[in-house]
């Protein structure tokens, strides 16, 4: 039974495990890179030790370093969070060899289904449907792919087998163009994941994107927490995730068959601990299996909201050996939640990353908002790791109310220092088309624009300076405002008091 968990992570999710290690009683260690010595989540832990350099291949991606911190701060457990390390077997096979508990699946269901090629022939055998393409276990030569993609037909997408969130993912639509998006898919995936395998897969036109939240204990319980709709993404990257979701809404029955079938995928390899199969679904319902991440999601806050179940707990308490507490048939869908991914990019020019000091932050509160963040005011934003700051989560009754209340927080957001992609969620809050439910993978890059918000026709530089000029001269009045003391020698109160009493 461990009392000590070292976050092998960075940013906003080292902060939320972080958050649920101390409501649980539990010690916890950070680790950084000396870009992030300053850190929220380094002030937020208990102690703090230091990788190395900013890049991520000598700080984040040391395992070996991780584990020699953890055995010498004595931590008893590693929480992977997501990204960099958290879908290595080859890792979590080393926390377990060290004799700490790797907060998160056995090595083997993370062989299995971390390997995305390997994934799709497991989940196959166990009758589960897959999206056509090369169904071999283990990595093919550009060769081999080459010679392969014409039977698995065009457009097509080339995927790295050993991680997820868009990283070493190319579309490929003709055999000529084929041979330079391999390289760049692989150059991609080794810096990413520190493995440069890839697969192919047949590319689903005008589908949808939705997964479901999987729980699985030591015992062998398995059972999941409805479904997440990721449709909305750029360059196969999730951009908003709600639950539920809008194309399944009320049709309980597709709903139950869909989870049926994500339990057995993770059955198929023993699965234990959080995880979610993701599948890709067209117009006329047909969904195929299309990856499983074996590690806490991004978009995991929307479930939590909607179920009213901590999933960073139950990771916490699955790896401290202790079965489920919830059934099946226990599990509810209350309301309505949507997460907006807040980046340091400027959407205004191909969503290009944005570096710099932050000087503001106002956090927007009230009923139903919920804001995930690693930064503060002085916080620097590096180019060294995502892009990623914060997740702006909110919750309603209904999904009318939610996308009500995430405008009101949107607007209310107030990050400077760093452009933000604040101002594409409020403009994509207001499309019809998203209101309405009417998006799939493809919506955000090929039929939503920008362009009607462009700043520089809406923006006089004049007019912005001269107002800005004036909130700065107002802020500038408040910070010098003070109370002068007094010329006598005790508050006016009291020679009030004596006055009254020398005229009785």
């Amino acid at each position: 039974m461990f009392t000590k968990v070292l976050i092998a992570n960075r940013g906003e999710i080292a902060v939320r495990v972080g958050r649920a290690c101390r409501e649980l009683g539990l010690q916890t260690v950070a680790v950084y890179s000396d870009a992030d010595r300053q850190a929220m989540h380094v002030r937020y832990a208990d102690e703090a030790y230091c990788l190395g350099p900013a890049p991520a291949r000598d700080s984040y991606l040391r395992a070996d370093k991780i584990i020699e911190i953890a055995k010498k701060c004595g931590a008893g457990a590693i929480h992977p969070g997501y990204g960099f390390l958290a879908e290595r077997a080859d890792f979590a096979q080393a926390v377990l060899d060290a004799g700490l508990v790797f907060v998160g699946p056995p090595p083997s269901a993370m062989a299995a289904m971390g390997d995305k090629a390997v994934a799709r022939a497991t989940v196959a055998r166990a009758g589960v449907p897959v999206v056509p393409g090369t169904e071999g276990e283990g990595g093919l030569t550009d060769d081999e792919l080459l010679a392969v993609a014409p039977q698995v037909g065009f457009p097509l997408l080339i995927k790295a087998t050993a991680g997820g969130g868009g990283k070493g993912m190319r579309e490929v639509t003709s055999l000529e163009e084929m041979p330079s998006l391999l390289a760049a898919a692989r150059r991609e995936a080794a810096a990413s994941f520190g493995d440069g395998n890839v697969y192919l897969e047949k590319l689903v036109e005008g589908a949808r994107h939705i997964e479901f939240q999987i729980l699985a204990d030591q015992q062998g319980n398995v059972i999941h927490l409805c479904e997440r709709e990721c449709s909305l993404q750029r360059r196969h990257q999730k951009l908003v995730e709600e639950s539920p979701s809008i194309f399944i809404d009320r049709d309980d029955d597709f709903r139950h068959l869909m989870g049926e079938v994500a339990v057995r995928a993770a059955q198929a390899v023993g699965y234990v601990n959080a995880g979610t199969i993701e599948f890709l679904v067209d117009k006329n319902k047909n969904f195929y299996f299309l990856e499983m991440n074996t590690r806490l999601q991004v978009e995991h806050p929307v479930t939590e909201l909607v179920t009213g179940i901590d999933i960073v707990k139950e990771q916490m308490r699955i790896a401290r050996g202790r079965p489920l507490r919830h059934q099946q048939e226990g599990i509810r869908q209350n309301g309505w939640a949507i997460e907006c991914r807040i980046c340091a990019e400027n959407p205004y020019q191909n969503f290009t990353p944005s570096t710099g000091i932050i000087t503001h932050t106002l956090l927007p509160t009230g009923p139903g908002i919920r804001v995930d963040t690693g930064v503060y005011i002085g916080f620097e934003v590096t180019p060294y790791y995502d892009s990623l700051i914060s997740k702006l989560i909110v919750w309603g009754e209904t999904r009318g109310e939610a996308i009500l209340r995430m405008r009101r927080a949107l607007e209310e957001y107030k990050i400077i220092g760093v452009r933000t992609n604040i101002p594409f969620h409020q403009r994509l809050m207001d499309s019809h088309r998203f209101m309405g439910g009417q998006f799939d993978t493809r919506f955000v890059e090929e039929r939503f624009s920008l362009e009607a918000a462009d700043e520089s026709k809406t923006i006089h530089p004049n007019i912005a300076a001269a107002l800005a000029t004036l909130v700065a001269h107002q802020q500038t009045l408040r910070a010098t405002h003070v109370l002068r003391r007094g010329q006598r020698d005790t508050s006016n109160w009291k020679w009030q008091n004596r006055w009254e009493r020398l005229r009785r």
